[in-house]
């Protein structure tokens, strides 16, 4: 009886999968890839904040008023008076008594005055770029007519009538939610699947996957790697929560509060695993394949390039349907198997409908067996240069030689 008839395809594939696991968790290696995503988290969050503050800087209301001292007491009197009811959409007028031109009023240094208003109450005039001319064009008549008295004085009341939500604010919320659980998605698979190209080119640099191909079906082996990288990400993802929720409790309501998604927060959040299984197999079963036609670290870098740039192409497929849901592009690429996930937990958000996942996870499910048979074949023949029967030539041929 031959070894590769003593262990069933499973069986096989979870002795590999046990094996892989425990390498991977209990090495030290783990521990720094745990902390390995806070480093990009306290630089975002710092480039976030700065680049914040240059933005709220270097956007500013600030308008001078170039006009006689009566029809500038007058337009900053009735800029107040509009304040009320207008609000952000008024500038903030400081008067400038220079007698320069509107031009030059613009030029001088630490001013930082978006436009210059001249002229008269009747015939007011804008000095600015462009831009900031179609930006205050508008507010600078209402406030001119105001104050010559040409725009009523008093306004009336506007009853509420308040409401718990419409048809269109429901549909913008849950397309914010699609777009952060698709970004989510897109983010943890990019992180985690990595893991397995290395692991598979360093056991085949110190020929462990030889003794693995010799004993059991290549099949099991790739499908043991796909799962234990698999069961490792779970372990990372879950720290990462714990983490995220127990800042998440010391933020309290501070933090970002996303709308719930059309399924409700616990069918969303089940399928978003489900979503990233089978999105993390797919992409695993590839970089899979790559690892295994690399010979080197080098060679896995310049043949993953390409399934990365994909993948950012089918990421960027799947969003830009999120706005268009039963069209022909959100049906492509929820058919598309990378796309698949992205595509789908974002119907998730949007859809109350539950047959469609059902669907989607039995095709996705049905591809990742497609993808890990024709990297194992590939393997086989390419790396391996022998089958089933080049296996039993080998170990005849080692047995003669012993004897």
């Amino acid at each position: 009886m031959s070894d590769t008839t003593r262990l069933s395809l499973f069986q096989a594939a979870r002795v590999v999968a046990r094996r892989d696991f425990h390498a991977i968790l209990f090495s030290r290696a783990f521990f720094f890839f745990l902390l390995g995503p806070l480093f990009p988290l306290i630089i975002g969050s710092l480039a976030g904040g700065i680049g914040g503050q240059v933005q709220r800087e270097a956007v500013t209301n600030l308008v001078a008023l170039s006009m006689s001292a009566e029809d500038s007491a007058a337009m900053i009197s009735a800029n107040r008076a509009l304040a009320p009811q207008v609000g952000y959409a008024l500038p903030q007028f400081i008067e400038d008594n220079s007698g320069d031109p509107p031009a030059e009023i613009l030029k001088k240094q630490g001013a930082n005055y978006a436009a210059v208003i001249s002229g008269t109450l009747a015939a007011p005039r804008v000095t600015a770029p462009e831009d900031q001319i179609e930006r205050w064009k508008g507010p600078v008549g209402l406030i001119a007519a105001t104050a010559a008295g040409s725009s009523p004085s008093t306004f009336p009341g506007v009853d509420a009538d308040p409401v718990a939500t419409s048809a269109a604010a429901a549909r913008t919320d849950r397309i914010r939610t699609a777009q952060a659980g698709q970004l989510l998605l897109f983010l943890l698979m990019m992180l985690l699947a990595g893991m397995v190209l290395s692991n598979l080119v360093e056991e085949k640099a110190n020929k462990v996957i030889e003794v693995l191909a010799a004993a059991i079906p290549m099949d099991a082996v790739f499908l043991g790697k796909l799962f234990a990288m698999l069961g490792v990400s779970f372990v990372g993802i879950a720290v990462w929560a714990g983490f995220g929720g127990l800042v998440g409790m010391i933020a309290g309501e501070q933090l970002p509060q996303l709308p719930e998604p059309a399924l409700g927060w616990p069918l969303f959040i089940s399928f978003g695993i489900a979503y990233f299984a089978m999105g993390y197999l797919l992409l695993g079963s590839l970089f899979l394949t790559i690892g295994g036609m690399a010979a080197t670290v080098r060679e896995v870098q310049t043949l993953s390039m390409p399934v990365t740039m994909m993948q950012l192409l089918v990421f960027f497929l799947a969003a830009s349907a999120i706005t268009r849901p039963g069209s022909a592009l959100e049906l492509a690429a929820a058919t598309f198997p990378l796309s698949s996930p992205f595509a789908m937990l974002a119907r998730a958000a949007q859809s109350e409908a539950l047959w469609p996942h059902t669907l989607a996870l039995a095709w996705q499910g049905l591809c990742v067996v497609l993808f890990v048979r024709f990297g194992a074949l590939l393997f086989k023949r390419r790396v391996m240069k022998s089958g089933k029967g080049g296996r039993a030539k080998k170990a005849a041929r080692d047995a003669a030689t012993a004897s």
